[in-house]
């Protein structure tokens, strides 16, 4: 429990600390939007969510990093199952990346306004006409140089099987010409969801799986190409659960 409470106090602490940050970020991003996005990176990923995890003690492995181009930006599409797929998540990114989240995170002051900064967006999954101005938005930023990170099952899954991934989120990727970077998320859910509110230490794991090219699809998996990806995370989280099953 003293892990959930620390980890949550530091949290409030850090969004009351930096309001006066928002306001001179703001005035930042009127003059010198890439400095901006580098300051509100660096505030979110090391003052925030590395602290964050190093809290929650949890024993990080990463793999497949070398599979990330540097001179692109990418979508990279994983499996959700924890808030905690976020918070590590995004402290493996090395450009700035924006998720893709829904529009209820919009109601928490301070919180939302560090969102906006590294470039998330609000997605309303009711409202088809407002979505796709979002996927566009995506698209933009794509080009320009951001990274999205998206959870194609919409929602965190409660038992640790995969939802179908929704094929609308490859369009980013479709109409940006960016890589699809597959990212296999395992033991998240460990750390807090499966004991909420307690946090306790696991073992989590990512792995960045190797770019995928839309356009360079054939057939079945072009069509469908959210459970081609799908179905080279779910292959990867199987073949590392083997793995353990054998040592």
């Amino acid at each position: 429990m003293i892990r959930f409470i620390l980890s949550a106090l530091y949290l409030l602490l850090y969004l009351i600390i930096t309001l006066p940050l928002e306001l001179i970020l703001f005035v930042i991003g009127k003059f010198n939007m890439p400095l901006r996005d580098k300051i509100s990176m660096a505030c979110v990923k090391n003052a925030g969510f590395k602290v964050v995890a190093f809290l929650s003690g949890a024993n990080i492995t990463v793999k497949g990093l070398e599979n990330i181009p540097d001179d692109t930006a990418c979508l990279f599409v994983g499996n959700h199952n924890s808030f905690f797929d976020v918070i590590i998540g995004y402290t493996l990114m090395k450009r700035p990346t924006g998720f893709l989240a829904k529009k209820e995170f919009r109601k928490y002051p301070s919180l939302n306004v560090w969102m906006y900064y590294i470039r998330c967006l609000f997605l309303d999954r009711k409202d088809v006409k407002q979505g796709m101005k979002t996927i566009l938005k995506a698209v933009e930023y794509l080009k320009s140089g951001i990274n999205i990170f998206v959870f194609p099952e919409g929602s965190r899954s409660r038992d640790g099987k995969m939802l179908p991934f929704k094929e609308g989120s490859m369009k980013m990727a479709e109409k940006s010409g960016c890589p699809v970077i597959p990212v296999s998320i395992s033991g998240t859910a460990a750390v807090f969801e499966d004991h909420f509110p307690r946090i306790t230490k696991e073992n989590v794991s990512f792995t960045f799986g190797k770019p995928i090219y839309i356009k360079d699809l054939e057939g079945e998996d072009k069509k469908h190409p959210g459970r081609y990806v799908q179905e080279i995370i779910r292959n990867t989280l199987e073949e590392q659960t083997n793995r353990k099953e054998e040592k």
